[in-house]
């Protein structure tokens, strides 16, 4: 279970960036994508490899999104998640959030050294709904 301070903070926010969204139908990142913009979030897609997803132009990296994001949502492998931090401490982001399966004690120790608190391996969705 996440601790309760970390779900405020994402109770909270108004915006997330998804980074790993995908377009395609049957995709976890496309159906969290959905399901939090039925919540209310401002969501971002980020991914290079799409123009959009869900009819929503998508941003090539964090660092391209021009609004404030609080919340970062990953869905990209272990190995791929120190750049996405990087940019996610430029940010200034309130949370980082890594989906299921997305493991990266490196990351989470960059993140926290710059004052960033990391959910890690835990669904977003499931955590949503267990409130």
């Amino acid at each position: 279970m996440v601790p309760e301070h970390l779900m405020e903070i994402v109770r909270k926010a108004k915006t997330i960036a998804v980074v790993g969204a995908s377009p395609r139908e049957g995709r976890p990142s496309l159906r969290i994508y959905r399901f939090l913009k039925k919540r209310g979030y401002r969501v971002f897609p980020v991914n290079p490899n799409y123009p959009s997803v869900d009819g929503d132009p998508t941003y090539p990296s964090l660092l391209a999104i021009e609004e404030d994001v609080e919340v970062v949502d990953v869905f990209r492998r272990k190995d791929q998640v120190i750049p996405i931090v990087e940019d996610a401490i430029k940010k200034g982001v309130k949370l980082i959030w890594m989906q299921e399966g997305v493991v990266n004690p490196q990351a989470t120790r960059l993140a926290e050294e710059a004052g960033i608190p990391v959910v890690m391996d835990r669904c977003i969705y499931k955590e949503l709904m267990a409130l």
